[in-house]
Order: C-alpha cells, then sequence, then structure tokens
C-alpha cells in the first residue's frame, strides 16, 4: 500500500462514488485513496492512517454534511495537520464559511457541485505539487 493517501468526504455516496471513480482513473495506484461519508469517521480514518505511517496529502470535502460541516472538519484538520492539502467541494458553502476555511485551514482551493472533472484534476495535481510527495 502507498504510504500516501488522499482522502475525500461527502455524506452523498453517489459523490464519493464519482470522486473515487474520477480519481483513481487519473491517479492509478500512486496513492492510496479513502472515503468518509461524515467528518467523524474522516477524523477515524486520519487518526488510523497516521498511527499507520500513511500521509494525507490531500483531502476533498463537503461542506454541509450532519453533526460537522466541512469547514470545521477542515479547520481542525489543519489545526493537527498542517501541511494536508485543504479542497472544499460543495454547492452549499457561503462565502462567510469559505473565508474562514481560507482563514483557518489554508483552504487551498473552493470547487462548486456540479464540478468538471478537468478541474477537479487540475486542482488535485497543482495541490499535491505543493506536498513533499
Amino acid at each position: 500500500m502507498p504510504k500516501k493517501a488522499i482522502l475525500c468526504v461527502d455524506d452523498e455516496k453517489i459523490i464519493l462514488r464519482s470522486l473515487r471513480d474520477q480519481i483513481i482513473n487519473h491517479f492509478g495506484n500512486r496513492y492510496s485513496y479513502e472515503f468518509a461519508e461524515s467528518a467523524d469517521e474522516a477524523l477515524e480514518i486520519i487518526d488510523e492512517l497516521n498511527e499507520e505511517g500513511v500521509k494525507i496529502l490531500i483531502i476533498v470535502s463537503d461542506w454541509l454534511m450532519p453533526n460537522m460541516r466541512g469547514d470545521e472538519l477542515l479547520i481542525k484538520v489543519h489545526q493537527q495537520f498542517p501541511n494536508i492539502v485543504t479542497v472544499l467541494l460543495t454547492g452549499q458553502a457561503d462565502e462567510t464559511a469559505i473565508e474562514r476555511t481560507r482563514k483557518y485551514a489554508n483552504l487551498y482551493r473552493y470547487l462548486s457541485k456540479p464540478w468538471d472533472k478537468a478541474t477537479l484534476i487540475e486542482v488535485l495535481e497543482s495541490g499535491l505539487e505543493g506536498t513533499d510527495e
């Protein structure tokens, strides 16, 4: 298993499947891929990967999710892992949430739903360039 991972978080399974298909089709086996249906599940995955020595390079998160919104998740993750690249993918976020995520989670990019596959891949590739792959 690669020691570098990409994590996607969305409470809609169809969105996660689309992200999975598009990302894996492009990047193949260069990374390991994790998918969470909630912020809480994402935090558990992050802890597990960290314990296993797997470095999460980038997180793509929805904003509007039950219990914890995506901006809150990314801010929480950024406090513990400031080098993880953060991407917010949503059709629901308001400007205040986006600005808060930029300020407190070093938001790399905001993508609106529905997203364009080419734009998603470009954002991931450019975001990954900043990591020490």
